[in-house]
């Protein structure tokens, strides 16, 4: 598993996930939308700690800088 995950993609998610986890317990979001949005902060936080986004994988997508071996 190829980190392809940048830091300030990581970051963001972080930021997002935190969000979400406030307005859930803070009871500004509840029920079904509150504990879909607490599925998604958790998938965000998981990626964001294992720097790999299967999604990205999917789609080609890298935000994380490549080094280059000469």
């Amino acid at each position: 598993m190829k980190k392809n995950m940048g830091v300030l993609d990581r970051s963001i998610r972080i930021i997002i996930a935190v969000v979400l986890f406030l307005l859930f317990f803070t009871n500004v979001i509840g029920s079904l939308l509150g504990i879909l949005l607490l599925v998604v902060a958790s998938i965000f936080l998981l990626t964001s700690f294992v720097s790999f986004c299967p999604l990205y994988s999917l789609l080609g997508i890298k935000t994380s800088k490549t080094q280059v071996k000469e």
